[in-house]
């Protein structure tokens, strides 16, 4: 596989910089007459490029073991951050850490079309809260 250009390195170091893709485009290219629209494609198709995948996946891993940061031991911090929320009753937390999980397990796209639930029976039951109504 050919090298990255320059410009290409310097936007996935910008990338992981910034987390926003657009937002390393205008650091790395000339975008002074672009439009926002023609930005963030512009960006979109060079987190496409399967180079630039590669080459952040190396960096990104570069930075994990740089800083003694594996996957498991991310895991483990959100599971105790969801278990923290939930003593304290945060749904908001929880549902936070939850997602946080699946993202590092690579679940946040959602399930496969195979994996999709079978829809259960639902009885629903009214109740009425006059006093005098028919049970």
């Amino acid at each position: 596989m050919r090298a990255l250009t320059p410009k290409q390195e310097s936007f996935c170091q910008r990338y992981l910089e910034t987390g926003n893709a657009s937002e390393a485009y205008r650091l790395c290219y000339s975008t002074t007459a672009a439009k926002p629209e023609t930005v963030n494609r512009s960006a979109k198709e060079l987190l496409d490029n399967p180079k630039i995948a590669a080459r952040l996946s190396e960096l990104r891993a570069e930075a994990l073991v740089g800083h003694s940061v594996t996957i498991a031991t991310l895991l483990k911090e959100l599971e105790e951050a969801r278990q923290v929320a939930k003593r304290k009753k945060q749904g908001t937390a929880m549902v936070q850490a939850t997602m946080g999980k699946a993202k590092l397990a690579g679940l946040e796209k959602g399930a496969e079309p195979d994996d999709t639930p079978v829809p259960a029976a639902v009885r629903i039951e009214i109740i009425s809260g006059r006093k005098n109504a028919n049970p």
